[in-house]
């Protein structure tokens, strides 16, 4: 079961990697993912992943509930609405896909304008 739950989590930080690069997967719920996986399978992996310089002190704070700085949280509504308007006015063409990417965008925003700001 361990090495099934450090391949999970592998997978899922890669997922999360990957989700600072597409704006419209997220990167949070992956990494925050990967880090139940870990924490559940490996006291090294968790350490590391908690101990990383590009997300692991955001990673922390989450589980802590401590917060999101401001400037990210700015950020990250800023990509995420640019990137939903781009795909809805440049590449997606159905209504409906339209209608549940904004949909999303708004329930992100939401769940980012509800947690706490550092």
């Amino acid at each position: 079961m361990k090495i099934i739950l450090i391949v999970l989590g592998t997978i899922f930080m890669a997922i999360g990697i990957v989700g600072i690069i597409l704006p419209l997967l997220p990167t949070t719920p992956f990494l925050l993912l990967a880090a139940a996986c870990y924490g559940r399978s490996s006291e090294r992996f968790y350490n590391w992943l908690l101990g990383n310089r590009l997300f692991g002190k955001y990673i922390k704070n989450y589980m802590e509930q401590k917060g999101i700085p401001l400037k990210t949280k700015m950020l990250a509504l800023v990509v995420l609405w640019a990137s939903i308007i781009c795909s809805i006015v440049f590449f997606v063409q159905i209504l409906w896909v339209q209608i549940v990417l904004v949909v999303i965008a708004a329930g992100v925003t939401v769940h980012l304008v509800r947690i706490k700001t550092l």
